[in-house]
């Protein structure tokens, strides 16, 4: 019989480290989306996207976990981070910023491996070719996969075996050779974190989306720009892919919120595993099969730090925006139908972008200037677009055509003026949507002048609106497209 004066509290107050199951069912659903799709092949530079929330968080675990010594079997990538600083944005202090930086770097320095801290403000010192990049080479089948896989074995083996071929014995010592390289570059010292930003930069981003009106597009607008930051971070340091932290419920809701803005001809792209519409840069989502709720529970049974930043759309209420408004409706149906989320995960599942994989390998000039994704406002004159157009032309005000901005006073020419004609002029909101698919139309739309947008976007509308009046100029001199492939 239990005694009185007996002491149980110690016994009671003393847990062991949760374990079992469901950190095995956690780890296996990690490895088996990387391992299903074989789109990461040993050896490769990978960029972790981490935003300093729960689901970023819990792949930099997952990898950190899979690169650890007592794994059953690694991960054989080299890992990165990456963090995207969008104080100057969501209205935070410098000093704020710096003790978010200060943060963040004890979690990252925590890992062993080099992380990166990048300001939103960079995207104004972007080079002109970051929206023109290289198309990347088809991915490889299962088989290269695999020889791949078989080499990096055989370079890691120490001894034992019958002695290699020639041609092993080179691609053996470049492995090596690229090894060796990446491991004298993760034993030296991270990069700072110490966030350093020109004022005058921010006051130019701060411009830029005081110039949005609508709070849908501003969040649009803070998603495109925070990718061509991390992409061309990517370029620059030799990573081959990046992994974002977008979980099964976040995918969910941007599903609805895209439906919403006009991006159906992109779902595809923008909620399945594999992103490659950069071309020469991957982007894999491994964390899509996480719903919010596990990995929540994960991050608080086994310590997994992370941390709570305001975004742009903190505070605000259900229908401030389309994508809050989505993720206020998937929220509230997920309580009461629990398979709400995975219905709308599995639904995307299935979607394929039109054109297959040559969406991809597509001309720059027939993607969109700002999320890179194939144009889908190329319709024929019959289509509901082209009708939405013709209506949205008639009920605007009429403008004179010739010289349409920064017109010359009366009595002087266009040369007198300094130059300044229609052949040099910035882009207009009306040359912008040409090059714009048609939810980024309606961003553009929302802005009351275009001149703020940064240079790099400017400089290849410049150089796509040169392109496009040289290929009519030269229109009847080429071949059309018909018989140039029988000609080939």
């Amino acid at each position: 019989m239990c005694q009185v004066d007996a002491e149980y509290n110690d016994k009671l107050d003393a847990r062991s480290p949760p374990s079992g199951c469901f950190r095995d069912y956690f780890v296996h659903k990690f490895r088996a989306m990387l391992g299903k799709n074989r789109l990461i092949f040993p050896g490769e530079k990978v960029l972790l996207a981490v935003s300093g929330g729960s689901s970023s968080c819990s792949m930099l675990a997952q990898v950190q976990q899979g690169l650890s010594k007592d794994a059953p079997k690694k991960l054989r990538f080299f890992p990165g981070i990456v963090h995207v600083d969008e104080g100057g944005v969501t209205g935070q202090s410098a000093e704020e910023r710096r003790r978010t930086v200060a943060q963040l770097e004890s979690i990252f320095r925590a890992t062993g491996f080099r992380f990166y801290i990048v300001p939103l403000e960079e995207v104004f010192c972007l080079p002109g070719h970051v929206l023109g990049a290289s198309c990347a080479p088809p991915p490889g089948s299962q088989g290269d996969y695999k020889a791949a896989v078989d080499r990096f074995i055989q370079s890691t083996r120490v001894g034992g075996g019958s002695a290699p071929s020639r041609q092993g014995q080179e691609e053996d010592s470049s492995v090596r050779e690229a090894q060796n390289l990446l491991c004298q570059l993760d034993t030296e010292d991270p990069p700072s974190g110490t966030l350093t930003v020109d004022p005058q930069l921010t006051g130019a981003l701060q411009k830029l989306f005081n110039s949005v009106k609508s709070l849908t597009a501003k969040d649009d607008l803070l998603l495109t720009l925070r990718q061509h930051l991390v992409v061309h971070t990517a370029r620059t340091q030799g990573y081959s892919m990046v992994m974002m932290g977008d979980s099964c419920s976040r995918l969910a809701v941007k599903l609805l919120s895209n439906i919403c803005q006009g991006r159906g001809a992109s779902l595809a792209t923008d909620t399945g595993f594999c992103d490659c519409r950069y071309g020469d840069v991957g982007i894999v989502r491994p964390m899509r099969d996480y719903s919010s709720k596990e990995i929540a529970f994960y991050n608080r049974m086994f310590g997994v730090p992370s941390l709570f930043i305001p975004g742009l759309d903190t505070k605000s209420p259900d229908k401030a925006s389309i994508q809050r408004l989505a993720e206020s409706f998937v929220t509230r149906l997920q309580a009461d139908f629990p398979s709400t989320v995975s219905t709308i995960y599995r639904t995307s599942e299935k979607l394929q972008t039109a054109g297959g994989s040559r969406s991809a390998d597509a001309e720059p000039t027939a993607k969109c200037l700002l999320c890179l994704c194939a144009l889908d406002t190329r319709q024929a004159e019959a289509s509901a677009f082209h009708a939405t157009l013709v209506s949205e032309k008639l009920s605007q005000k009429r403008t004179p055509e010739s010289c349409p901005a920064d017109r010359p006073p009366d009595g002087q020419s266009c040369a007198s003026a300094g130059g300044r004609c229609c052949s040099s002029r910035s882009p207009t909101p009306t040359d912008l949507k040409s090059l714009l698919c048609y939810s980024c139309r309606l961003t553009v739309q929302d802005m009351t002048a275009t001149e703020f947008l940064p240079p790099y976007i400017v400089s290849e509308a410049e150089r796509r609106m040169r392109r496009s009046q040289m290929e009519e100029e030269i229109a009847e001199f080429l071949l059309p497209e018909d018989d140039t492939e029988e000609v080939a």
